[in-house]
């Protein structure tokens, strides 16, 4: 009998054996794997730094583009891409945090509910580049909005509208079905039960979904060149009418010229970048830790 026991007792031993080295193997890998992406990452970060720090300057960040590498600033791609990511998170965030809330809390759910929700997702994977055309179709051309930053920001926000939407969807999902339930038993309305209960539950993730839609914003360039946004511009957009150009296009210009001094100045265009995606994400995460402690 007892010979029966370890018989069957030794091979779940060895399972179980098994899987704690897999498991471990696995830990292991993905350790690995995370090392090796962080020292790439930081390679070409440090090449970049290296290459164009010595070209930071004020006359850098307050000049104007110029043939002349030494004489090159980024002060009309700055302001346009500033322009750009406060114009679109303007147009954007509304409409696909009410959408959320709409898709999810009123609407009937169903065939057409669902439909809706795929056709989004859909939305979320395709090429910027169809953005671009859309919004050369109908921006520039349809509605004359002409090559400007309105145009461009319009477009971007086709382009991020559905990462905003589906985040918040998620977002709201999220939140626990007893806030809903007891806001709703002390006589809230459902309106006042979405405002005071469940998005201010929601909002650190619909903050997250945001700070990954607006970084794609800024970086993209395949919607802006479409709809006409110029890779060569001295003067400082001023209003939403003004013609544009941002910093990835204007990276791009430079890096495509065959002077070695240019891919230095893209590199401290890169850098400046870099900087405006961390001051964004920033400012993003400060903002959602202080309404997690405000709603705790």
């Amino acid at each position: 009998m007892e010979k029966n026991n370890l018989l069957v007792e030794r091979p779940i031993k060895c399972r179980i054996r098994y899987k704690y080295i897999l498991d471990k193997a696995f830990k292991e890998v993905t350790l690995l794997a995370s090392i090796i992406s962080v020292l790439i990452l930081a390679f070409f970060l440090g090449g970049i730094f290296l290459k164009g720090y010595r070209w930071l300057d004020w006359q850098f960040l307050t000049g104007v583009p110029s043939r002349f590498p030494e004489k090159a600033g980024i002060l009309p791609a700055l302001i346009g891409s500033v322009w750009l990511v406060i114009l679109t998170a303007a147009f954007a965030i509304p409409l696909g945090i009410a959408a959320a809330i709409y898709l999810e809390e009123y609407s009937k759910k169903g065939v057409l509910s669902d439909l809706i929700n795929l056709n989004i997702s859909n939305l979320a994977g395709v090429p910027s580049i169809i953005y671009g055309i859309i919004g050369l179709a109908v921006f520039v051309r349809f509605l004359a909005f002409d090559r400007s930053i309105l145009s461009g920001a319009l477009t971007m926000s086709l382009l991020i509208l559905p990462v905003i939407i589906i985040t918040s969807q998620e977002a709201i999902k999220a939140v626990p079905r007893d806030q809903w339930e007891a806001s709703l038993a002390l006589g809230a309305t459902k309106w006042q039960t979405i405002r005071h209960a469940v998005l201010p539950s929601a909002f650190p993730g619909i903050i997250t979904g945001i700070i990954l839609a607006l970084a794609r914003a800024i970086g993209e360039t395949a919607p802006l060149i479409t709809i006409g946004a110029l890779a060569f511009i001295v003067n400082i957009p001023r209003t939403p009418m003004d013609p544009f150009t941002v910093l990835p296009i204007q990276i791009y210009n430079w890096a495509s010229r065959p002077q070695k001094e240019f891919s230095e100045v893209a590199a401290a265009a890169i850098i400046v970048l870099l900087l405006l995606y961390l001051i964004l994400n920033a400012t993003a995460v400060i903002f959602r830790k202080k309404t997690e402690k405000r709603i705790r």
